[in-house]
């Protein structure tokens, strides 16, 4: 039993001295989206979903909960939030390529379809960004539109 206590006390130990090494945080400005917002232009229902369901994990600014202040669980967040904004940034939308604008929008309207976004492992703790289906047709329409209109740009080119 003595080697159990100890085990123990060394896993708590442990665990209170990784308290003090934390990973850096998304705590950019939210006024990076501006440019995709200006460009896109989407609706205010659309707006509000991707505030809700979208910026947190794909732009420079994350609201970060509570719980982000345990280690390790604010490394498996950062690790999220970093994969997340690898494969769409809209905090960057105005460094992409036509082509690769007219890509993302076709991948984010896919993504939402398929129900494939918002992430589970999100809309678990973030219930208001599970996406009733009235939405999700707001997000697709929206996003096809904007993805046709990429398309027709790049024919002109």
């Amino acid at each position: 039993m003595k080697i159990v206590k100890k085990i123990g006390l060394v896993v708590l130990l442990i665990f209170i001295i990784a308290q003090f090494f934390r990973p850096e945080k998304n705590d950019g400005n939210i006024n990076t989206v501006n440019a995709f917002v200006a460009e896109t232009n989407p609706s205010e229902e659309v707006l509000n979903i991707m505030k809700t369901s979208c910026f947190d994990c794909h732009s420079s600014k994350t609201n970060y909960p509570w719980y982000n202040n345990i280690t390790p669980v604010n490394y498996w967040l950062e690790d999220h939030i970093a994969d997340g904004k690898k494969h769409l940034d809209f905090s960057k939308w105005s460094e992409y390529s036509l082509k690769k604008k007219e890509h993302k929008m076709d991948e984010l309207h896919e993504e939402v379809e398929k129900k494939e976004m918002p992430l589970d492992s999100y809309t678990w703790v973030h219930s208001e960004a599970n996406l009733t289906p009235e939405q999700i047709d707001a997000i697709v329409t929206w996003g096809k539109k904007v993805q046709g209109e990429y398309k027709k740009q790049m024919a002109l080119e």
